[in-house]
């Protein structure tokens, strides 16, 4: 029998489960066209989160909006600070080269694709993200992306944020309970019941007994109790892509209050994995991701100890993970959001991402009743997976593109670690540069632009000169080169430095006007 579905069920406390939450409480729990949903979310005291996430893509600042959580708020009580870009440290040789991901696609880049000539017309050296973007100028410089005189969430160059995921998650808490009306369990489940069609009926918890609901959210982390525990869905492992399992992760305080803040992520690679570096307001956000059949934690504790510069680290959180994800997301009346549903490696800040891309199409696409479920998850689940093989692809191409000499590096490179999808591109970008014809659903995680700025950025040979003679766009790129130059010229005046803003933000907040 088809039912309307009165009740969703959130399993989790963490990031992915009170944005989950939250962005359904939003379309859904005070919605006057439709009979309000009750949206609870069940989380006990007795298990942990995993807590380190501390960078996002841009799309956060639509989830903050969607959410009515205040810009000022969110940077007041997060620690949180602009992330214009990543900065990719040591990954081609390991000899201080550097390349950018800016989150500002490349000056006119609806026009004219600038790849075939953005060496003819720069000064040698200079870097592709240098030569057709801002923002890496912003960054090197410590610009904000944005003054105190933009109203909240507006833009003058794309950006994203860093955060302290705790605070986070405890500010998503208090406004989702206190303003969107979600109903919070906190309590351990002891028993997760099925019915005969094996779809879920009821979770037990110790304090609060048996809790029904006709929807439920597995934000239960990496053991995905519900998605994997109970409906046996099965995990698609990616370790023979994604070698690195585990991360060592530290919290380091500023040398003085008025140090300089980071505008990007800082990854800089080492013998067996890399380094993140995180700028909040008070501190930074440190970890190494490793290989634990390349480094012992000892040796990883010594490589991020000397990256820190210290002798020896003493608070420090140890993760362990398995790269890859479930075969599918959603499977009866059950959908898999954050870690349930599968996590590769922190690169990129790809996780966030996929949690916010999840929420929404649950809360868009929520089917009318039980009878529509299966075509709703059938759809999701074709949605997720096209998206889960974009963000490995462009994940993968990172490694793919070093030159790095050590066994770690090396064994990313072998071709049999290496996605036929991800092998096809590379074989075309020989001759073509990547372009929006390569990536034609518009679910796919990473644009035509951010492939780009990888490529070229880490020394890509293309064969420019072919085409540049089929494209005949010269004097349009040329063009558009000499604009962001121009561009550079006007910000470099206008844009403050990046704990300037910060501190006006916390002393006065942006306008709402």
């Amino acid at each position: 029998m088809a039912g309307d579905i009165k009740r969703i069920i959130v399993l989790g406390g963490g990031t992915a489960g009170w944005i989950t939450a939250g962005i359904l409480a939003r379309k859904h729990a005070s919605n006057p066209e439709q009979q309000p949903i009750q949206i609870s979310l069940i989380e006990s005291a007795d298990i942990g989160v995993v807590g380190v996430g501390e960078g996002t893509w841009p799309t956060m600042r639509k989830t903050l909006a969607q959410l009515g959580i205040a810009e000022t708020q969110f940077i007041r009580h997060c620690g949180a600070t602009f992330k214009q870009a990543s900065k990719f440290v040591n990954w081609i040789h390991g000899q201080n080269d550097v390349y950018y991901h800016p989150f500002t696609e490349p000056q006119g880049f609806n026009k004219v694709d600038p790849a075939p000539y953005w060496q003819s017309f720069v000064a040698p050296g200079c870097s592709f993200s240098e030569a057709v973007s801002f923002q890496q100028f912003l960054c090197e410089n410590n610009l904000a992306p944005k003054s105190i005189a933009n109203k909240e969430y507006e833009v003058v160059a794309n950006y994203g944020y860093h955060l302290d995921a705790a605070k986070f998650i405890t500010l998503l808490r208090d406004h989702c309970v206190s303003q969107l009306g979600v109903q919070h369990i906190c309590d351990t489940v002891e028993q997760v019941n099925v019915n005969d069609d094996g779809d879920l009926e009821s979770l037990l918890t110790k304090a609060n007994g048996q809790q029904h609901a006709d929807l439920f959210v597995d934000c239960s982390g990496m053991r995905s109790k519900l998605l994997g525990e109970t409906l046996k869905v099965p995990f698609k492992p990616c370790d023979q892509i994604f070698i690195a399992d585990t991360a060592l992760a530290t919290q380091v305080p500023y040398a003085q209050p008025e140090d300089p803040i980071a505008c990007q992520t800082i990854a800089t690679a080492q013998s067996a994995g890399w380094i993140w570096d995180i700028g909040l307001q008070n501190r930074r956000g440190v970890g190494y991701v490793y290989s634990s059949e390349h480094c012992s934690e000892d040796q990883a504790q010594h490589t991020l100890a000397n990256y820190i510069g210290c002798e020896t680290i003493e608070n420090v959180k140890k993760i362990h993970f398995k790269p890859g994800h479930r075969e599918i997301f959603w499977k009866n009346n059950c959908v898999a959001v954050g870690l349930s549903a599968g996590f590769l490696e922190p690169l990129e800040a790809s996780a966030l991402m996929l949690i916010e891309t999840s929420a929404n199409y649950i809360a868009e696409q929520l089917p009318a009743n039980t009878k529509i479920m299966p075509i709703v998850a059938k759809r999701f689940n074709a949605m997720m997976l096209k998206k889960w093989r974009g963000v490995i692809d462009f994940l993968k191409l990172h490694y793919v593109l070093s030159e790095r000499p050590e066994p770690f590096w090396l064994q990313h490179r072998q071709a049999q670690s290496i996605p036929d999808s991800l092998k096809e591109l590379l074989t075309l970008w020989r001759y073509n540069s990547p372009s929006e014809y390569d990536f034609t659903d518009n679910v796919e995680a990473f644009s035509a632009a951010s492939y780009q700025y990888i490529l070229y950025g880490a020394g890509f040979k293309s064969d420019f000169t072919q085409m540049s003679q089929i494209y005949k766009q010269g004097q349009a790129a040329q063009k558009q080169l000499l604009m962001t130059q121009k561009r550079i010229e006007q910000l470099q005046f206008t844009l403050p430095k990046h704990r300037e803003l910060i501190d006006k933000v916390n002393s006065l907040g942006f306008s709402t006007i």
